[in-house]
């Protein structure tokens, strides 16, 4: 699947329409739930397919943030045979309490593995935490750019990005369906 089609597919699985109550209480007549891409292991695949040749070179462990980063993060992980880690909100106050899942990151090369970025807010949260835990981070990989500010305060902050698609893209690949 070429990434025109891939896009296609994911606003044709992805994007509803109805009533919808947003976070923010307005009420919307599309929602994009980007749980039914990632659910779907054909487009996760394709997706994989398309993001494994942005992943930087020397990446020693992709870090998949709760929730939505885990899947991306995982069929990445199957296409490259890069190991995975999965990155909690919060460590877990029993058993090993650990923030990030899998292997070790100490003095690792990461790169966060995101679905949808759009403030890029919890990838900065989860970066402080990796850091705390001397991973070397330095790039961010997502599915989508929902919003230009996230990229705007993940570069402010330091981070490289890289994304499979802007938010336009998905929007203008489906206007040329309709």
């Amino acid at each position: 699947m070429n990434k025109t089609e891939l896009a296609r597919e994911i606003m044709q699985t992805s994007r509803l329409t109805g009533e919808f109550k947003l976070r923010s209480g307005k009420t919307s007549n599309h929602y994009f739930d980007k749980y039914l891409f990632e659910s779907n292991p054909v487009l996760l695949a394709a997706i994989a397919e398309q993001l494994a040749p942005l992943v930087p070179e020397g990446t020693e462990v992709l870090a998949g943030l709760e929730m939505g980063g885990i899947p991306i993060a995982t069929a990445l992980s199957l296409k490259t045979g890069i190991p995975v880690v999965f990155v909690r909100k919060r460590a877990k106050e029993y058993g090993t309490s650990k923030l990030a899942e899998g292997i070790d990151i100490t003095g690792k090369k990461v790169c966060i593995i995101e679905d949808v970025i759009t403030t890029g807010g919890q990838v900065l949260l989860s970066a402080a935490d990796l850091l705390n835990h001397d991973a070397e981070l330095k790039e961010v990989l997502c599915v989508i750019e929902n919003e230009k500010a996230g990229r705007a305060n993940l570069e402010e902050a330091e981070f490289e990005v890289r994304s499979l698609f802007k938010m336009e893209e998905l929007l203008a690949a489906v206007e040329e369906i309709v």
